[in-house]
């Protein structure tokens, strides 16, 4: 199973960095992510997608990091994402075949030591300043090798069909109907 904790936020000009980072996990393959100091809105929106677009996906907001942080540590690799840590592509493959659940920390802003500390892994999307958001997309793919994409998401409302122009949308019961379960189990090693 992957987790994602999303420590603080900038309010007001977060909220949206916040929940897209939630959206990309979701459509990434984890499972749950962990927000404090975020807006009870943004978990409503993702819900409300889930609800529309299937899928098992929670949001679990929380009085503080510290303690989703510590019962992970041992259990989960904890896999923190900064750009001053090792290179994602040197780390994917060791990340995807440890054999245990992930739990991917992304911070909004100075993250603490504890957590650099705590990490199995400090990685880096590249050594420049960017999104929290895209070194998540980048992480979560390069340990699943891009199964994610071919997971279906139970129970959905609507279902987008791949075509070369225009937009597709099967909605009511031909959208969940044909959709499997999401996977629930720990990323294989990436190709």
């Amino acid at each position: 199973m992957i987790e994602v904790l999303r420590i603080g936020e900038r309010l007001v000009r977060d909220d949206r960095v916040t929940t897209h980072a939630a959206l990309v996990a979701r459509a990434f393959g984890a499972r749950r992510i962990f927000m404090d100091e975020a807006d009870a809105g943004i978990r409503d929106t993702v819900e409300r997608i889930g609800r529309d677009w299937g899928g098992e996906f929670d949001v679990e907001l929380v009085e503080s990091w510290r303690p989703v942080l510590r019962s992970r540590t041992g259990s989960s690799a904890v896999v923190h994402l900064t750009m001053y840590g090792l290179d994602v592509g040197g780390v994917a493959g060791e990340i995807a075949s440890c054999g245990r659940d992930l739990l991917v920390v992304i911070g909004a802003g100075k993250v603490p030591r504890e957590v650099y500390d705590a990490a199995d892994y400090n990685v880096a999307v590249g050594s420049q300043p960017h999104s929290e958001i895209a070194a998540l997309a980048v992480l979560l793919d390069r340990v699943q090798g891009g199964r994610q994409f071919g997971a279906r998401f139970a129970g959905a409302r609507r279902s987008i069909v791949p075509s070369g122009r225009g937009k597709r949308v099967v909605e009511g019961d031909a959208a969940g109907g044909a959709l499997a379960a999401p996977r629930d189990d720990p990323p294989e090693p990436a190709g």
